[in-house]
């Protein structure tokens, strides 16, 4: 038979383990909030890659027509809210005239540019669709192929370059 003794030093030892067991977990709870909080940390799902997208968003707008007598005016760079959805066909979009309305593909991620338009982002390895968001609609002038709308590939350790040009407003 155990001691009254024995079996409190057990019970102690046990209420003692479980008081640090619930301590560790709140403070490795608080530490991943904190982290996964601060917007001056990347992200947690992005901080190892290697790899991502990056270029700059310019604003075409007037008269774009070339002409002999006046060169043609460079597009200003724009700050703008660049939406990186999965890769996004035209039949999953529904059109809102120069724009659309959300995609039903996966938002990955939304990014501001700077001042300029230069953005920079990590990604994943994969194939995504650039929009930029403007007024809750999203804006896009590049197709390929199969209808994809602004497709860009991201490769494992290279950085893709998309330099995209705003220009519902630009006359050709």
């Amino acid at each position: 038979m155990k001691s009254k003794g024995a079996e409190k030093a057990k019970l102690l030892r046990k209420t003692f383990v479980q008081k640090i067991y619930l301590f560790m977990r709140s403070y490795l709870l608080f530490i991943f909030f904190i982290l996964a909080l601060n917007p001056s940390i990347p992200s947690i799902t992005t901080a190892c890659f290697k790899q991502g997208i990056k270029g700059n968003v310019y604003l075409a707008s007037r008269d774009q027509m070339p002409s002999p007598d006046l060169p043609l005016s460079k597009p200003k760079g724009m700050k703008a809210t660049v939406a990186i959805f999965e890769l996004t066909n035209t039949n999953q979009v529904k059109i809102a005239g120069k724009f659309y309305e959300t995609p039903t593909t996966k938002l990955v991620e939304l990014i501001q540019t700077d001042e300029e338009g230069a953005y920079k982002l990590k990604l994943k390895p994969g194939k995504y669709s650039l929009f930029v968001k403007i007024d809750g609609l999203y804006y896009s002038n590049v197709f390929d192929d199969k209808l994809n709308i602004h497709p860009v590939e991201v490769k494992k350790g290279k950085w893709s370059t998309d330099n995209f040009t705003v220009s519902y407003n630009a006359v050709y």
